[in-house]
């Protein structure tokens, strides 16, 4: 089946040229290609392979186990010939070629993890199973990803080389045209004259070696890193050879100032981020500033001593950009409400295999063919009635335990109905998630919102583990209308369960109420506060661990938050001063199990 051509595809200049200059230096690292659905991603990666005299193009599923990655033991040699030996992965098939991943934020860590280090070092090394091998994996790493489903972690993030925006384009004429070349490439596989647009691209690949990095680009390169005060040396090394490739693909065999200039927004922009406040790529005005003054920076050793940069980065100024979202707290210098320790792993059905055991031993776990084939050969297996076959009994099937990190689904439930302290609650409720996404990626959290008031619930922030999802739902809450407690409490218990149902998630639910107990909306005939309290009774059923936050206040206190309190079974509080603050830090205590 022919490969749509690569230059054919319209527009994603920024995307092609990155997919370029990986192709004549992988050691660049990697490209990330972040972007809505339907935008080429894949399309321009599968271009990319063919241009590679048609090298491998491997595409690694969302849900590949490590064996299916790494290699492990060769089920068949073992089984056959009863000897321990070595299957390659899909590091070995990607040899030579691209090794595609999409959605790769969505990919389980500790896979990132190691895509990035063989990527890097050109060698995969496996020593699990009973097997200890190696072999070469170059392979050209292309990553691609939805920030809607969430950010990768910034280590992880930080690793990738380049990273290019990628959107489908608004000029209808532009839409047109792709659909045309499109279509008729779906009618006969025809080059569409772009055949011979890409044997020479190919060609020029084929050929091109990085040009030589004269001392005063390395300088430059420093100042620009600097200037846009990303942390480490990563970008250092990524903008000069990046800068080496570009000048090759010029036909120049010395990189000079304007190779800098265009790589440096590939290679800086994904990684300025300091904390997950800040936007997931540093803004065109501010990339472009930063570029100019490390490329006007004086010669090094002539400039000023420069100070920290986190010594004046502040989670509270990061936040007035105009985003019409309140600040959520003032935490002074960096992140001072740290994350409590937690477990950080739980079994689980998919993740990292730790160890195995008897199948016997761990009801509910199925057969680990890997695992159960090599205890066999190890022990000689078992001898069956048929010559020259062997049988492995059932008290030699062996089950894989795995575990992947721990996580919890934050649900807040917010009364945003027409009452005293409304828009208190909204802007601590707002606040407090935007500071428990903020280390989210370390525990694999999520957040989501509901509020309740006019027109019913609703859920306004789905499951997230995303600040940039959260700050666009959040841009402002409508407060006002009648108290239908009752059907907030429904809805909560409503995301609770089916999260905790969904068997690819190890987290736990917690639901947080902020409200003041009162009810004057019901669904029907009902009686608003009696609904209130058996919507409670049914989160103490489902045994959802839950926390209610009394917010009454005024002169006359009816303590109605206590009593729905008691009905839910959770731990009562009383905000004698609620703050996004000491929200965010009662939620964090709670889910560390602290009283």
């Amino acid at each position: 089946m022919m490969t749509f051509p690569f230059s054919a595809v319209v527009g994603q200049e920024q995307a092609k040229l990155a997919l370029q200059l990986i192709a004549v230096d992988p050691g660049i690292g990697g490209v990330l290609l972040r972007g809505e659905k339907g935008s080429a991603k894949t399309t321009l990666a599968r271009g990319l392979a063919a241009l590679m005299d048609d090298a491998p193009f491997v595409e690694l599923p969302l849900g590949a186990t490590e064996d299916r990655l790494l290699g492990s033991i060769d089920i068949a040699a073992a089984l056959t010939a009863n000897r321990v030996s070595f299957r390659p992965g899909l590091l070995a098939d990607a040899h030579g070629g691209v090794l595609y991943v999409d959605e790769v934020n969505l990919l389980a860590d500790h896979l990132v993890d190691t895509l990035l280090d063989v990527a890097a070092s050109g060698v995969n090394r496996v020593e699990r199973d009973g097997v200890a091998h190696q072999h070469d994996a170059r392979f050209v790493l292309v990553g691609s990803m939805n920030r809607e489903e969430g950010e990768l972690r910034p280590q992880l993030l930080d690793r990738f080389g380049l990273c290019v925006e990628v959107r489908a384009p608004l000029d209808p004429a532009d839409r047109a045209e792709i659909v045309r070349r499109r279509l008729a490439f779906d009618r006969d596989e025809s080059e569409g004259g772009y055949g011979s647009g890409d044997r020479r691209l190919a060609a020029t690949l084929r050929h091109t070696c990085p040009a030589d990095v004269p001392d005063e680009i390395v300088s430059q390169a420093a100042a620009i890193a600097l200037a846009a005060g990303v942390e480490g040396l990563r970008a250092d090394l990524v903008l000069c050879r990046a800068a080496a490739a570009h000048a090759a693909l010029s036909g120049r065999a010395i990189a000079g100032t304007d190779d800098l200039r265009a790589v440096a927004p590939m290679a800086i922009a994904h990684r300025s981020r300091r904390s997950p406040f800040d936007p997931p790529v540093m803004d065109s005005d501010r990339l472009q500033q930063a570029i100019d003054d490390g490329l006007n920076a004086p010669p090094a050793g002539d400039s000023p001593p420069r100070s920290d940069p986190g010594e004046e980065t502040n989670v509270d100024d990061s936040l007035g950009d105009g985003s019409g979202l309140p600040r959520p707290m003032t935490l002074g210098r960096g992140l001072s409400v740290p994350a409590p320790p937690r477990s950080g792993q739980v079994e689980a059905e998919r993740g990292r295999a730790v160890r195995d055991v008897p199948l016997a031993q761990y009801p509910g776990g199925s057969v680990s063919v890997t695992a159960t084939v090599r205890r066999a050969v190890a022990d000689g297996g078992v001898a069956d009635r048929r010559p020259g076959t062997r049988a492995i009994g059932e008290s030699g099937l062996r089950a894989a335990v795995r575990s992947r990190p721990r996580g919890s689904l934050v649900i807040l439930t917010v009364d945003t109905s027409t009452s005293m302290g409304a828009a208190e609650r909204a802007e601590a409720a707002t606040g407090s998630v935007l500071g428990l996404l903020a280390d989210a990626y370390q525990r694999r959290d999520q957040v989501c919102m509901i509020t309740f008031g006019e027109g019913g619930a609703h859920t306004i922030l789905p499951p997230t583990g995303s600040t940039e999802v959260a700050r666009r739902r959040l841009q402002s809450l409508q407060t006002g209308g009648a108290t239908p407690l009752g059907a907030g409490l429904k809805q909560a218990l409503a995301v609770a369960t089916s999260a905790g149902a969904r068997r690819d998630t190890e987290r736990e639910p917690l639901i947080v109420l902020l409200s003041d107990g009162r009810a004057t909306a019901a669904t029907g005939d009902a009686e608003p506060f009696a609904e209130a309290l058996e919507a409670a009774a049914a989160i103490s059923t489902a045994a959802v661990r839950s926390i209610v936050v009394d917010c009454e206040n005024g002169p006359r206190r009816l303590r109605l938050a206590r009593q729905v309190a008691r009905a839910m079974g959770a731990r009562y509080l009383v905000a004698a001063d609620l703050s996004p603050r000491w929200l965010d830090e009662t939620i964090r205590r709670e889910l560390a199990g602290e009283k």
